[in-house]
């Protein structure tokens, strides 16, 4: 187990501090937790070792931050508008894009030997936890600065996520309605990958298979079908956004 050997070693040297402190912007107080915060099941399998209680606190956390930052920055939207705004922001997808962004992919310590984690979301599952270490680490005061000073203010920009349109499958059924098509997603596949079910899921249109997606729900897995069968159809683009905005008004 060499190559677990040598990830273990990188992670405790002092290149690993000094990166992680870069992605902080900060010098951490209590390093465990953010090699915790940084370490996927795929290498630790105990639960006080791998990053899934961190991910839980995180996720928690970060969901109460933005919820705080919409309510200040919208005081005359409604509920409706706040929830779907704030699920545009901890969208997996976009929380995965962040963190690679950020730098996280290069220090998080994972299984890379592990094909089915490439179709997966672990390097945002990954911020989740690091926000929960920051959390623990110094507070909510200090969590609620980093995250608006390193994934609101320099990731999300809010006029682009207003017109964003995130249930790609809504989007498929309306189009299919519309055209008179029959659409079903179908489970083609699920199996253990690590402890894990990891499924495949297509998004077939009158019988043929337009796209298939894989994650470690069902969900997640028809969202990233769909999502791939409407780029795949051309209907995700300017004209038809506002075609049928115009229908829907």
């Amino acid at each position: 187990m060499d190559f677990l050997k040598n990830l273990f070693t990188k992670h405790a040297g002092s290149s690993f501090k000094k990166e992680l402190k870069n992605i902080l912007g900060f010098k951490p107080g209590n390093i465990s937790l953010y090699k915790t915060a940084l370490t996927h099941r795929s290498v630790r399998e105990g639960a006080d070792e791998n990053n899934e209680r961190l991910e839980y606190l995180g996720d928690a956390v970060l969901s109460a931050l933005i919820a705080d930052y919409l309510f200040k920055r919208y005081p005359y939207k409604e509920e409706g508008f706040l929830t779907e705004m704030r699920s545009k922001m901890v969208n997996r997808q976009q929380l995965n894009e962040i963190a690679i962004r950020m730098g996280l992919k290069k220090i998080t310590l994972y299984n890379k030997l592990d094909g089915s984690l490439k179709v997966s979301q672990i390097f945002g599952n990954t911020l989740e936890a690091l926000v929960g270490a920051i959390y623990l680490d110094h507070g909510y005061k200090k969590a609620s600065k980093w995250v608006l000073d390193y994934i609101i203010l320099p990731h999300m920009f809010m006029d682009d996520l207003e017109i964003l349109e995130i249930n790609h499958k809504n989007k498929l059924y309306g189009w299919a309605n519309k055209n008179g098509r029959v659409l079903e997603f179908e489970t083609l596949n699920e199996k253990l990958e690590n402890g894990r079910r990891l499924f495949t899921v297509a998004a077939v249109v009158d019988g043929r298979n337009i796209a298939e997606g894989k994650a470690f729900n069902k969900k997640d897995a028809s969202q990233i079908a769909a999502q791939l069968a409407v780029e795949k159809l051309g209907i995700i683009n300017a004209d038809s956004i506002a075609e049928e905005q115009g229908e829907q008004r």
